[in-house]
């Protein structure tokens, strides 16, 4: 207990790990776990049906754990999910999910949230993903693996972000962003290939550029985009290392129910 400030209220229900740090002033709701190794800054609040895993660390100022901002919640038990050594900075706002969806918001490992981030209930974010100051995630907003998203960016609800790719500083998303592209502006648009993420996590150059060859034919040879899927299948053949890569696009544009970034 002698990690835990005087001051902060923790409900005797709550399960936290020994090793957990709780800030001054902080409120711990009866729901709560709490992973080894995690902090919980000052003045924050943890409430509702919520788990955070190990090593992570939250600032001050804090909302994790609410309800959701939508007016159909009627007070079902739903869930937030934090994973493993995520930084989650000043003034983020992480709700729990509804019974519309799969009733949890989920928040992967290694992840960088920036101040007034937010993640609104029923967001699946997968892990090393960026998400720089005031970029907000509308409901049903689903994120890949590895996304850097720009500072006061808005994503729309239940948009999809696919893997590695990159949104610029303040874009307006209301389509959902394939694998690897760079994106940015309102309206929205495809820049290029995010070149320098994928270099910096190892891709060979066979890969990289069968991941650029993915971009002409989406978005540079005039080919529908039933025509271009067929393409991007076929590129296993001359490149078979990229395998996974290509199933990653395949995959995604086959589950693009918002029209893609274009």
């Amino acid at each position: 207990m002698s990690r835990i400030h005087s001051t902060a209220v923790v409900d005797s229900a709550a399960e936290l790990d020994s090793s957990v740090t709780v800030g001054a002033f902080t409120v711990v709701g009866p729901h709560v776990r709490i992973g080894a190794g995690s902090s919980i800054g000052p003045h924050c609040v943890v409430e509702g049906h919520t788990t955070i895993g190990q090593d992570n660390r939250i600032f001050q100022f804090n909302s994790i754990g609410a309800i959701s901002q939508d007016k159909k919640y009627a007070g079902e038990p739903c869930e937030l999910v934090i994973g493993d050594r995520n930084t989650i900075r000043e003034f983020c706002t992480f709700n729990i999910g509804t019974a519309q969806d799969a009733g949890v918001t989920r928040v992967g490992d290694d992840n960088w949230f920036m101040a007034y981030v937010h993640i609104a209930h029923d967001c699946q974010l997968g892990s090393q993903i960026t998400m720089a100051n005031n970029a907000t995630l509308g409901g049903h907003v689903k994120v890949g693996d590895w996304v850097t998203i720009g500072g006061l960016t808005g994503i729309l609800q239940r948009m999809k972000i696919g893997a590695h790719s990159m949104i610029g500083f303040a874009s307006h998303v209301g389509q959902d962003v394939p694998p690897f592209m760079i994106v940015d502006g309102h309206p929205l648009a495809v820049r290029g290939v995010n070149l320098v993420g994928l270099r910096r996590r190892g891709f060979s150059p066979g890969r990289i550029a069968a991941v650029r060859e993915m971009h002409k034919l989406l978005y540079r040879q005039g080919k529908t985009l039933a025509d271009a899927r067929v393409a991007i299948g076929q590129l296993v053949e001359n490149t078979p290392e990229a395998a996974d890569d290509v199933a990653l696009m395949e995959g995604f544009l086959g589950h693009a129910t918002n029209g893609i970034a274009r």
